[in-house]
């Protein structure tokens, strides 16, 4: 087959500047909230993500996340994609990001490739999206209280979407094993509009940072839970974005927990629900465990998922005073319903590049 034949395809690529500014007035939030509402309808191909780690020459823990998904949209033609993100423990010691890769869309049609873009600022503002999506559904009626664990850039795209989110913050504290990270996002938060209205402390450690938050949200890398029941304030959502600060026993004494994707989680041997769901502490929405486990007295089962909520299929928060959690294992039909949106505006605004294969 003589591939020269064949006229030359071309696509678009969109660098982090472009991918910001395409995104610049987007509802993000609003996005995410459908692709969930689709996902939670069966609307939805959300293939098992792929990962490799490996240990770098540095000793550093490092890894690549491949990630395909397809949302199925009634009346318009679906989008199919895949997110890649890869990530080395040691990168912020050398002074870059953590985590970065691609998302990539294609033609649906054709298959062939339509749009290659930077993608850990889409993986970070869908990731805070879904963290203000649990806070609209899942929080007590006015949270005053705010609660970082890890100052890094996943920590500021929270900022970023919640102060406009939760109008009724009033203090934020902020804690990191590194703490001119924290002293780097309060002086952020100061320069905000807005901010001025809200008290912005360091903690000196994670307990007396969640002490008196309504909202708990850890974005850190830890691999081992630290955050017990009693640390937590009556009525405390947690959005467990780094999915292992929690430790067992606050996952089983809270009143409500919440996934984004029950297959993720009960598939997943590395995270904590997952530990759980294999060690028979953790059920599946339906109070079953997993097949060849044997559920251990005080096992709990997960009460549904954030689409579900979102539908009006599950009530979220049933009491004012019990303890949530919402555990986002991240999907990639997310990343790649941010990217559609954000490739439509690119393309209407001509921004980026248009490369030849």
């Amino acid at each position: 087959m003589d591939f020269e034949h064949y006229p030359d395809s071309d696509f678009r690529y969109l660098s982090r500047a472009d991918v910001v500014e395409a995104a610049r007035g987007l509802d993000i939030v609003a996005t995410v909230a459908e692709a969930l509402t689709l996902h939670s309808a069966g609307q939805s191909v959300l293939p098992e993500e792929a990962y490799l780690g490996w240990t770098t020459p540095q000793g550093d823990a490092a890894r690549l996340l491949a990630m395909p998904g397809a949302l199925t949209r009634p009346g318009r033609p679906p989008v199919v994609g895949m997110k890649t993100i890869n990530a080395s423990i040691g990168n912020p010691g050398r002074g870059i990001p953590r985590s970065q890769g691609f998302t990539l869309l294609l033609d649906p049609e054709t298959a062939r490739p339509l749009a290659l873009m930077e993608a850990a600022y889409i993986s970070a503002m869908r990731t805070a999206a879904v963290t203000a999506l649990g806070v609209r559904h899942l929080a007590v009626a006015e949270p005053r209280g705010l609660a970082l664990l890890g100052c890094g850039p996943l920590a500021r795209a929270h900022i970023a979407l919640l102060l406009p989110a939760v109008p009724t913050l009033r203090r934020i504290a902020l804690y990191d094993v590194a703490p001119e990270r924290a002293k780097s996002l309060a002086e952020h938060i100061a320069s905000l509009p807005g901010a001025d209205s809200i008290e912005t402390v360091i903690a000196e450690g994670p307990r007396e940072a969640v002490r008196d938050a309504e909202l708990v949200v850890p974005v850190t890398t830890v691999t081992e839970g630290y955050i017990e029941p009693d640390w937590l304030r009556p009525g405390a959502l947690v959005c467990h974005v780094s999915l292992d600060d929690l430790t067992e026993a606050a996952v089983l004494a809270a009143g409500t927990v919440i996934v984004d994707d029950w297959s993720l989680v009960r598939d997943d041997p590395r995270r904590l629900l997952g530990r759980m769901h294999r060690a028979g502490t953790l059920l599946g929405p339906d109070g079953t465990p997993r097949e060849g486990v044997t559920a251990r007295p005080g096992a709990r089962p997960v009460d549904g998922t954030l689409g579900d909520v979102l539908a009006g299929r599950h009530p979220g928060r049933r009491d004012q005073d019990e303890t949530v959690i919402s555990n986002p294992f991240g999907m990639s039909i997310l990343d790649v319903a941010v990217a559609d949106r954000i490739h439509a505006r690119a393309e209407a605004a001509g921004l980026g590049a248009r490369l030849t294969l």
